[in-house]
């Protein structure tokens, strides 16, 4: 378990470009160093900011998109195509105009594919997926993702791991079908904590006045079963990234002395 690091930036668009300037370097030097990176997208307005911020910026290009795995921690489960699900969103985003290995895009299935509306079939293929993937190095059912993103939100929720909820108590799957989730839709797929805390670098993503409370109360020693946000961490490090706004409500003593 590594400690939080937090980083305040002054609003959201100029942590939006920050912090893909950090997944730029962070691929980079992941494939310099093992010849590949591996990435675990998020969705929400944080994410897709990082993917708009990403796809704007001059380093775009350093990637070597070929060589890159890419992932995601949770995806509603609704028909291809659809507007709401993030893999489509982050196709808007960025992913459509970069050159990527399909093979090497790991989206998660929707409900008018192979396993029609059995989210819980469909959860345990892209637990098979991720097994299918990870090496005798990764010593786990899940490959050591260099970095894996995560909005927060206002609830404290990750991924859609819900506080409360059978999913955030879940210790043996990688993933797991989310039923009844308080927001719509309901129905869902999402990684587990798990497999979640398999990657080297954890990154949590808050902007906003309503994420304000979310990150004192996960920051701030909370269970991951009331606040699962609490619970996501990375093996080498977690970091925060978060704007004026979402830190406002963090004890001085969490605040970090110096954030551009």
């Amino acid at each position: 378990m590594s400690a939080p690091q937090l980083v305040v930036h002054r609003d959201k668009e100029l942590m939006a470009q920050a912090a893909a300037a950090r997944l730029i370097t962070k691929i980079v030097d992941a494939q310099s160093a093992r010849g590949s990176a591996s990435v675990v997208l998020t969705g929400g307005r944080n994410g897709n900011a990082l993917l708009a911020a990403l796809d704007s910026s001059p380093a775009r290009d350093a990637i070597d998109w070929p060589r890159l795995d890419l992932w995601w921690g949770d995806e509603r489960f609704l028909p291809e195509g659809d507007p709401e699900r993030n893999v489509t969103q982050a196709r808007e985003a960025l992913l459509d105009r970069v050159s990527l290995d399909p093979s090497r895009v790991h989206a998660m299935p929707a409900s008018d594919g192979e396993y029609g509306n059995d989210a819980d079939a469909a959860a345990a293929a892209y637990a098979a997926e991720l097994a299918a993937a990870a090496g005798p190095e990764d010593h786990g059912p899940v490959p050591t993702f260099d970095v894996l993103m995560l909005g927060v939100g206002p609830d404290t929720h990750v991924a859609s791991l819900f506080p409360e909820l059978p999913a955030v108590r879940e210790t043996e799957r990688t993933v797991v079908a989310v039923h009844g989730a308080p927001k719509p839709p309901p129905t869902r797929i999402s990684l587990t904590l798990p497999a979640i805390r398999a990657a080297r670098e954890v990154w949590l993503l808050a902007a906003g006045e309503d994420k304000a409370k979310a990150a004192r109360i996960a920051l701030s020693g909370a269970g991951e079963v009331q606040a699962p946000a609490a619970g996501a961490y990375g093996r080498s490090r977690t970091l925060w990234l978060l704007d004026a706004a979402a830190a406002a409500q963090l004890p001085r003593d969490l605040y970090p002395p110096a954030s551009p």
